[in-house]
């Protein structure tokens, strides 16, 4: 599959951003008009107006701006501007804490009951993925200790069903650093039967997505598949070289193929190297030189070419699964989805702190807009997953205790319940100046990572 146009992966970006912005806002907003606050201004984007309406000089202002990255909703407040004497009981800081608490923590909370309706939305449809069928893992791994072989496949995580392999290895990824040690794994093995595998995790857990699933060992089952081209990418090494769909592999650097990953083993073993092929193609061998690019993963440097398999279609459909839940049962699993993904999402922000995570985990708005695109790319269901992800972040985001975050103002209001006053104008604006700082440093990490991940 080609990867998504710029401006098909904009506007999915676009569409994303103002689905998850709105709702936040819309938490503020809503909870704000329930209490008796009177807004102003409810603001997508920020910047240049580009779009307002507003039914009378006294209702609430809605605006489109030209900056997508966020929103806001503007309140009558004294700190900010006069507010007239029959006003002040409508103005937010006169209410009393618990109100203004709600209010503030309503958008967070927006975000992620938005998670719960789309996971729910995602259950009802029908969630399409991967059978969880794994491979042989490899020695001195966790799953070689726990028993597991090659065509197991995994039914439940800890007694919650895992019907895919993103569900199963997130599942398992989230229990973990809930601090369970021992996972009981339940598993379909080869003869049909089902069987428990445990897995035993060691005291000190990888806390870094990838260097746990390699500590893990469960990988992914590959069948054995012929070494045919049934892929090209435009502009790769082997379309530069002449290597064209249905050519068979005979052999690299004089090594007999006899299977797809064998290719594979090849090029991702020679980054920069040149290959010697021998192919087959329409009953003429030939010779082909193809030098793999050189692809920077977590796991090192390896070599790409830019083709693929050609997979058999019945294939593809034996290892593809899609199933649906009861709308009570499903409701029930987009709570407890939602919940396990924030709790895992808190811990992993604690654990970049600590530096016991790495901070290659964050994400910035150019690796979004390429999943949103992505995601869009494959399908409803895939872009309702990605929103839920998305929103989840944002929330936990959101109620992180950074001055100039929702987070930020619900710890000042902590401090103000325990003091019994609030905290001085002059310290909160010295936080917040402090938290903006931190702001827009994560902001400017989070781009250079994006760009780095687009070079390499």
């Amino acid at each position: 599959m080609e990867s998504p146009s710029f401006l098909y992966t904009l506007f999915y970006f676009l569409v994303a951003i103002g689905v998850l912005v709105s709702f936040h806002e819309y938490g503020h907003f809503w909870v704000a008009r329930k209490l008796g606050v009177r807004v102003l201004r409810f603001s997508i984007g920020f910047g240049k107006v580009l779009w307002r309406y507003q039914k009378t000089p006294a209702s609430t202002e809605y605006v489109i701006a030209a900056i997508p990255l966020g929103g806001y909703v503007k309140m009558l407040d004294e700190r900010m501007e006069p507010v007239q004497q029959s006003d002040l009981p409508f103005a937010f800081n006169q209410q009393p804490l618990w109100s203004r608490s709600a209010i503030v923590l309503a958008g967070p909370l927006f975000n992620l009951i938005l998670a719960v309706f789309l996971y729910w939305a995602v259950f009802f449809i029908g969630d399409i993925g991967i059978r969880p069928v794994i491979a042989e893992p490899e020695s001195a791994t966790l799953a070689a200790d726990a028993g597991f072989t090659e065509r197991d496949e995994i039914i439940s995580v800890n007694n919650k069903l895992a019907p895919t392999w993103s569900e199963a290895m997130g599942t398992l990824f989230s229990t973990a650093l809930n601090g369970e040690r021992k996972i009981a794994v339940e598993v379909l093995i080869d003869n049909g039967e089902k069987t428990a595998r445990f897995l035993q995790l060691p005291a000190v857990l990888e806390t870094d997505p990838a260097k746990f699933y390699k500590a893990l060992g469960l990988s992914l089952w590959s069948p054995t598949i012929a070494p045919v081209i049934g892929k090209i990418v435009p502009e790769g090494p082997a379309e530069k070289a002449g290597l064209a769909i249905d050519d068979y592999i005979v052999s690299a650097n004089g090594e007999p193929i006899s299977k797809w990953m064998d290719v594979v083993d090849h090029v991702k073993k020679s980054p920069g190297e040149r290959l010697q092929f021998v192919i087959e193609r329409g009953g003429v061998v030939m010779d082909l030189t193809i030098t793999p690019d050189r692809l920077e993963t977590t796991s090192g440097v390896q070599g790409k070419i830019g083709a693929g398999a050609k997979v058999p279609a019945d294939l593809i459909q034996s290892m593809r699964v899609e199933y649906t839940l009861p709308p009570l049962e499903g409701f029930l699993t987009a709570c407890d989805k939602t919940y396990q993904f924030a709790i895992a999402s808190v811990k992993m922000v604690g654990f970049m702190v600590v530096g016991t995570a790495s901070v290659d985990n964050l994400s910035g708005p150019l690796t979004i807009a390429q999943y949103a695109g992505q995601s869009a790319d494959l399908g409803l269901v895939h872009f309702l997953k990605f929103l839920a992800v998305v929103s989840v972040s944002l929330g936990v985001l959101n109620l992180l205790p950074i001055p100039v975050l929702d987070g930020g103002h619900l710890m000042f209001y902590a401090i103000e319940a325990i003091k019994g006053s609030p905290v001085s104008e002059r310290i909160q604006i010295m936080f917040q100046q402090f938290g903006f700082v931190i702001l827009l440093s994560l902001m400017a990490l989070a781009v250079m990572l994006d760009i780095q991940r687009l070079f390499s």
